[in-house]
């Protein structure tokens, strides 16, 4: 994962992005990556739950 924190506190999900930093161009070129899980993943804890996450600017 690149930029991305999760945390379980009892039954909700925290999810944390520092919005400050970037990774360079997305493969198509036409965004920014800020954050990203790189598919999808399990939440800590719940092997049976995934998410999917990007965070980028156009």
């Amino acid at each position: 994962m690149k930029n991305v924190e999760m945390s379980m506190n009892g039954d909700i999900l925290t999810i944390m992005v520092d919005v400050s930093k970037t990774f360079g161009k997305s493969s198509s070129g036409k965004s920014t990556i800020i954050a990203s899980t790189e598919g999808n993943v399990s939440i800590p804890g719940r092997d049976e739950i995934k998410i999917g996450l990007n965070v980028y600017t156009k």
